[in-house]
């Protein structure tokens, strides 16, 4: 298509998504459903007027995933509604690292025995498909700052911790492709890519996110009437904390969703020291008008969020289309629907019941949330990543069309069913 056409195509998706025209309310459509069939008719798959090869371009299409996946993690951590507390956490950390694990080897296992693939491959998969998605997974998000719904704090948080703690896995599958797995190597993985990696992320998030509340609030008291611009202070957070965990070989994708959730909340305690915390899983809804019972000075995170979640949503607009323009008729194989259909219905559900297992979770928020785990753009960046890495052709050229197909599969059925199930059982 021309480029005349490309921006009319974009331009009326756009208008209509904005005016959320009637005819997708009643169809309880989700917007990547709706960029997804779009995507599907252009591409390969239907019309086939453009076609986006992601062999041929992994480097570019994981820099746009990267970038995705940062401005969804970031805008997530701002809205989180409380600090880092045990007690209110304990499932998220569960499902971050627990049920992760148990994905990956659950996942891996049968990439090993099903699909024939070598121990290595297998849990580079599993980790590829691992991570539940922070981008497409905006209906069973937390909404605003201060939403308390347990459902959706329990599903964004532990979208922004999985997207680091499924590293580790993807830099052993792809360690373990090179060369068979020993003692050293595994001694060397656990060392550097989890324990190294994950606590260094942590420190970075939590310090820098910290240290730019103070300025921030340093800078208001010195002179009250300037007006600093949010957007910049928040983009400039994330490069900053991104660009220092890959200096230091942390874990980027967990530094900047900790970075973010330092932020908004050493903002809100340098502003309100004596503020009492209201814990998501004893209310699940804030009155409309709790914030004038308990005004708050505007925040820098709050400003920062008006300009990032057009940009987040823009994102997913672009990806999602491009996601149909990757995917050919013979994508469609029995092994990529197969492993599909045992993740979702299998794997995403034993490995949150043992995650959890003692936790004292409720069941049907462990339902819940053991059927919304979406996969999406995590999974995109991940598969890039590892083919960019140097993955050999033949195994990218069968990741990338299992992970196609998941990834489609993902926004369908979790779009089609979310709704009807958020109405019906919670």
């Amino acid at each position: 298509m021309s480029t005349a056409v490309w921006f009319i195509l974009i331009g009326a998706l756009l208008v209509t998504m904005g005016l959320r025209t009637s005819i997708l309310q009643r169809l309880n459509l989700t917007p990547s459903l709706v960029y997804l069939a779009i995507g599907l008719t252009l591409g390969p798959s239907i019309i086939g007027v453009f076609h986006f090869n992601p062999l041929k371009q992994a480097h570019l299409l994981e820099i746009l995933a990267e970038l995705a996946v940062l401005l969804s993690l970031f805008i997530a951590g701002m809205k989180m509604p409380i600090p880092f507390q045990w007690r209110e956490w304990r499932a998220t950390v569960r499902l971050a690292f627990i049920s992760m694990t148990l994905s990956v080897a659950l996942t891996a296992a049968f990439g090993y025995y099903v699909l024939s693939l070598p121990w290595g491959a297998a849990i580079l998969l599993g980790a590829i498909l691992a991570p539940t998605d922070p981008v497409l997974a905006t209906d069973v998000q937390v909404r605003h700052m201060g939403d308390t719904d347990p459902l959706r704090f329990t599903l964004t948080s532990e979208a922004g911790m999985n997207d680091g703690s499924a590293f580790p896995f993807v830099m052993l599958g792809l360690a373990m492709l090179g060369a068979p797995a020993d003692v050293e190597m595994i001694g060397g993985w656990i060392l550097k890519d989890v324990l190294w990696s994950t606590a260094s992320a942590l420190a970075v998030g939590l310090a820098m996110g910290r240290l730019l509340a103070e300025v921030i609030q340093k800078q208001h008291l010195h002179n009250a009437e300037n007006r600093l611009l949010d957007d910049f202070l928040g983009l400039g957070l994330i490069g900053l904390v991104y660009g220092a965990c890959l200096l230091i070989d942390a874990w980027g994708f967990l530094g900047v969703f900790v970075a973010a959730i330092s932020l908004r909340q050493s903002e809100l305690k340098l502003a309100r020291p004596n503020a009492s915390i209201i814990s998501p899983r004893i209310i699940t809804t804030v009155p409309a008008d709790a914030e004038n019972h308990n005004p708050v000075p505007s925040q820098v995170s709050e400003g920062s969020l008006l300009f990032k979640e057009p940009l987040e949503r823009l994102s997913e607009l672009v990806l999602v289309l491009l996601l149909g323009g990757m995917l050919f008729l013979d994508s469609w194989s029995f092994r990529a629907v197969g492993l599909a259909l045992f993740l979702f219905i299998v794997v995403r559900p034993v490995s949150v019941f043992l995650g959890l297992l003692g936790s004292g979770t409720p069941f049907r928020l462990q339902m819940l949330v053991g059927w919304f785990g979406v996969r999406g753009i995590g999974s995109l960046y991940y598969l890039m990543f590892a083919v960019a890495f140097g993955l050999p052709e033949g195994l990218a050229l069968e990741f990338i069309h299992i992970t196609l197909v998941v990834v489609v599969l993902s926004i369908i059925i979790h779009g089609l069913t979310v709704k009807p199930m958020m109405s019906k059982w919670w």
